[in-house]
């Protein structure tokens, strides 16, 4: 299988000489094409750390991130921003959509962007907006929409460009059960888009609808285990087994 995402003994430091914290502990992982990974971790585990300089908001303090093969901890400038704009999807548990552009302009715009033609444009909005069942908001404005909504939207968004790899930060942090469960169930059909999604989430419900998680402790990683032909039930049942052996650690994560 082709490897999306290749973190290479990386480690993370903030403050100063006489203050350091390692956020980030020598850590290495890799994603292959079409996965959806889960990254969980309580507070303060490097999970949000790892999500952040995976998505160059951040910068690592030593080792190397690849993505399809490009070493982005080596970017900068037009590269740097050239690289977000077309390899990266980002959904985010507060949606980030403007909120003076219809649902349409909001998934469009990145299309716009890059110079797609509007008869592309329209053509693939279309058939996102179908498997999102969204066609109903394209022409509403974000506070028009209902939370689940919103993140259906914002997850159009994320994978109209055909990014290399969608980046989710807690994406049903913001929803209701009801709504969460919906846009989980959606999420399959990023699957059979080949999408690769790496998603951070505090929430076992959510970690089970992946097809593998990856749990970090200390700036490290702590376990790893795969649904494989397990049930959405059996899978969310051995995610609750690692908390549970991780202690404490995760109980403000259930």
């Amino acid at each position: 299988m082709e490897s999306i995402l290749k973190v290479d003994h990386i480690e993370k430091y903030y403050g100063s000489r006489s203050s350091l914290t390692k956020a980030i502990d020598d850590l290495s992982l890799e994603v292959e094409k079409g996965e959806f990974v889960a990254i969980m971790g309580s507070s303060g585990s490097g999970k949000t750390t790892l999500l952040n300089v995976v998505s160059t908001i951040d910068h690592v303090t030593s080792g190397h991130i690849y993505v399809a093969g490009k070493d982005i901890t080596k970017l900068k400038g037009n590269d740097l921003n050239k690289f977000r704009r077309e390899e990266l999807g980002f959904i985010f548990q507060d949606f980030n959509l403007l909120d003076t552009l219809t649902a349409y302009e909001n998934i469009a715009l990145a299309l716009s962007i890059q110079n797609v033609s509007a008869r592309e444009i329209d053509a693939r909005i279309k058939k996102v907006a179908e498997e999102l069942d969204i066609k109903s908001v394209l022409s509403k404005y974000p506070y028009q929409m209902s939370g689940g909504q919103k993140q259906r939207v914002a997850s159009a968004r994320a994978i109209i460009t055909n990014p290399k790899l969608v980046l989710a930060d807690e994406p049903t942090g913001a929803l209701d059960s009801k709504s969460a469960k919906m846009l989980l169930e959606k999420f399959n059909y990023l699957d059979e888009l080949g999408a690769t999604i790496l998603m951070v989430t505090h929430d076992a419900f959510t970690a089970s609808y992946s097809r593998r998680v990856i749990f970090i402790k200390d700036g490290k990683i702590f376990k790893e285990i795969h649904r494989g032909s397990d049930t959405r039930k059996e899978f969310f049942d051995k995610i609750i087994d690692v908390v549970t052996l991780l202690g404490g650690d995760l109980s403000d994560a259930l």
